[in-house]
């Protein structure tokens, strides 16, 4: 049996945010549904989970090239320079020379990434979901997706930094790239995960803010993330750069969820919901009332 449909939002508008603000109570409702923090913060470590066994895996087992793109990936999103980036490098690049490392690894690492990345796709499912006020898929239809959404994105992630310059073109060409192919990778993620449930053209919206969300986020880190890292790194060593990282994905993933979130709200305005023939939503399942005893 199927949970159901959707939950009583926690916030309800006051009546003169109903009267006077009505969309802005109607966001505010969206973000109480959605639980927003909760759903960043589980995305966030999920993530982060995920993250550290696939570092080592294509650390010790991918080509030489695949970790030089690895490391330029990390460090133009982040902006990483100095002892951060070093540690970076040092991590992708010893692990592939490191023989034991290497046997250690294997199938078993690989099971490991698949495992731990996984979970931020179902993650990231869910919120999907809870934004679009959609019951949970069930395990054999969602799990395939899962792993084509993670191998697609690895992918996409593994060559941001040819993508960020346009590939040579320059970094102003670079940034219409990269938000227009953010802007494709949102609206699949989206369309894949909900499970086709929900119509191309009303996703089109959340694809867009969490895109633009995505790419502002990335140029900030830029000028903030190399100074956060290393002085955490010299303060606190391994744990520092931990904090900070952390820091930024939960960060990182308040602007996807807010922006999954108010894609569903602008979607079902009137005015774009007519150009992007958005359904209503159906009505929640009312349960029969109890029988009456003759």
């Amino acid at each position: 049996m199927s949970e159901p449909r959707d939950k009583p939002p926690r916030f309800t508008v006051p009546g003169w945010m109903r009267k006077y603000t009505p969309f802005l109570g109607r966001i505010l409702e969206q973000f109480a549904r959605v639980n927003l923090l909760d759903c960043a913060t589980r995305l966030a470590a999920q993530a982060f989970l995920g993250a550290i066994p696939a570092i080592f895996v294509i650390g010790a087992l991918a080509p030489d090239w695949m970790r030089k793109q690895l490391v330029a990936t990390v460090s133009g999103t982040l902006g990483l320079t100095g002892p951060a980036l070093d540690q970076i490098r040092a991590v992708v690049h010893n692990s592939g020379e490191d023989t034991t490392t290497i046997a250690s690894t294997g199938v078993v690492g690989v099971v490991v990434t698949l495992l731990s990345a996984t979970a931020c796709s179902r993650a990231l499912q869910r919120t999907c979901e809870r934004a679009w006020h959609l019951p949970k898929a069930g395990a054999r239809l969602a799990a395939w997706r899962w792993v084509v959404w993670l191998l697609v994105w690895l992918t996409a992630l593994l060559f941001q930094g040819p993508i960020q310059q346009a590939f040579g073109a320059g970094p102003v060409l670079g940034a219409v790239v990269s938000l227009i192919s953010g802007i494709l990778l949102w609206w699949w993620t989206q369309h894949l995960l909900l499970g086709g449930r929900v119509a191309w053209l009303p996703l089109l919206p959340g694809a867009v803010l969490t895109a633009v969300g995505a790419g502002l986020i990335s140029w900030g880190s830029r000028f903030y993330m190399p100074r956060a890292l290393n002085h955490s790194l010299e303060q606190f060593g391994g744990l520092g750069l931990v904090f900070v990282v952390l820091s930024w994905l939960i960060m990182f993933f308040v602007v996807v969820t807010m922006g999954v979130a108010l894609g569903y709200v602008l979607a079902h305005e009137s005015l774009p919901a007519h150009h992007l023939r958005t359904p209503d939503d159906p009505p929640p399942p009312r349960s029969e009332p109890p029988a009456t005893p003759q």
